[in-house]
């Protein structure tokens, strides 16, 4: 005996699509649910459906496989896909489910409206509308900067790029930007964009280096403090005083350091709109404790008998004496002869730094300067940092090179060339040829 149940699409294996008929349309419910409104969002119609004849497995014919509660065709994306089990009750799919099924069914998304069908336990499919989200067409107009903060995630970045008008709205950004996979490419940062954008070409410029409004400050190695902060403010756009007037308790400086003089590492930095001098500042600190960190700068410090201001003292001097590289390490070498011996270090670079100077030309009456930092006056290392060392200075200090060298000369300094020795008459001899070379240039 059969009834409703038994007739039709539902029970019948191997119907073909003649022979059903449209079920009423009255019997359909609203895509807003029961009570929906009628303002042309319900379903409008039943698509009949035929299910495979016997023998063909889910598999067979062509189109995906049916799913255990029946089939679904999508016609373009659609928040979540509805499948009508046959107890009657829906169960909803993820996201990301839906997307498998979109890709399986081979079908893109397009238009403003669009539209799901889905098969349901009678054998029926239903269509079910969808808007998509709304978005611009083209490039935009004008400029707008928006600034992206660490950790936003692509639904983040949508939301503030819709609140400022670059985009229509923020689906349709963290859409594309999941459907291009680009969700993990985006930055944070200042980006200068355009009104009105398609949320395609927002991604494009947010993906484009140019894009980004920063500046770039590099701080050489070996400079000192009065020169790096006038550097810095040229460089960022920051004025001087702003970096002048920066509060040195909230740089966050080791506790050991007496000041930013030697620790405001040698490096280039991104300065984006908005940063302060305090902000470069503490960021130059916070690296320069990053790489002591990574060379272990206190516990080596320790093992040639020096505290961590003492290893950074002598980092300095080796980078404000220094020549070539390969150098270095002899220079550190000759200042810890000399500190052993009990003799005077007598570096020139120390009495430039006491006399404020830049020069090669170091007189008599020079080394005469009353100042803890000139080496000629004071046995021992000056009482801090003279210069803001780099890696390989650092590096120098706390690896010095094996020998009995007591001095050293850069007799050429155009080309580098530094000689060392452990005998004074040629150390006499080292330093008539750079007077020499002083005197022809």
């Amino acid at each position: 005996m059969s009834g409703p149940e038994d007739e039709g699409p539902g029970s019948t294996p191997g119907y073909s699509l003649d022979d059903t008929a449209p079920l009423p349309v009255a019997e359909l419910p609203s895509a807003e649910g029961p009570g929906g409104d009628d303002d042309g969002e319900s379903l409008a119609e039943v698509i009949p459906f035929a299910r495979p004849a016997e023998g063909e497995g889910e598999s067979g014919g062509e189109g995906p496989d049916l799913p255990a509660a029946g089939r679904v065709i999508p016609l373009v994306a659609e928040d979540e896909l509805v499948f009508r089990g046959r107890d009657g009750r829906d169960s909803r799919d993820s996201r990301d489910g839906r997307d498998k099924a979109l890709r399986k069914a081979g079908v893109l998304a397009g238009g403003a409206a669009a539209s799901v069908l889905a098969l349901g336990a009678a054998g029926f499919v239903v269509l079910k509308p969808y808007v998509m989200p709304d978005d611009f067409d083209g490039s935009g107009a004008g400029s707008v900067t928006v600034r992206i903060n660490p950790g936003a995630s692509a639904g983040d970045i949508g939301a503030l790029l819709a609140d400022a008008g670059v985009v229509a709205s923020a689906r349709s950004f963290s859409n594309i930007a999941k459907e291009r996979s680009k969700a993990a490419s985006l930055y944070p940062g200042s980006y200068l964009l355009r009104k009105g954008m398609a949320a395609g070409a927002a991604l494009d410029l947010l993906l484009a280096p140019s894009s980004r409004v920063v500046k770039r400050v590099t701080l050489p190695d070996g400079m000192r403090l009065a020169e790096a902060l006038p550097h810095l403010a040229k460089q960022s756009g920051i004025p001087l005083k702003d970096f002048q007037n920066a509060p040195v308790p909230t740089l966050g400086l080791p506790a050991y350091a007496p000041g930013l003089e030697g620790f405001l590492y040698p490096a280039t930095y991104e300065v984006e709109p908005g940063t302060t001098a305090a902000d470069l500042l503490r960021r130059m600190v916070t690296r320069f404790k990053q790489e002591a960190e990574s060379i272990a700068l206190e516990s080596r410090a320790a093992a040639v008998k020096l505290t961590p201001l003492e290893a950074v003292t002598v980092a300095s001097l080796v980078q404000a004496e220094g020549g070539r590289d390969g150098d270095y390490p002899k220079i550190a070498r000759v200042i810890y002869n000399r500190l052993r011996g009990g003799t005077p270090l007598q570096l020139d670079a120390t009495v430039t730094y006491a006399l404020n100077r830049r020069t090669l030309k170091v007189s008599h009456k020079d080394t005469k300067v009353r100042s803890r930092y000139n080496t000629y006056r004071h046995k021992g290392l000056p009482p801090g940092p003279i210069a803001n060392p780099g890696e390989k200075a650092l590096l120098a200090a706390l690896n010095p090179a094996k020998g009995h060298w007591n001095w050293f000369v850069t007799t050429n300094p155009e080309h580098r060339i530094t000689k060392f020795t452990d005998k004074e008459s040629e150390f006499v001899r080292y330093r008539e040829e750079l007077n020499d070379y002083l005197g022809t240039h």
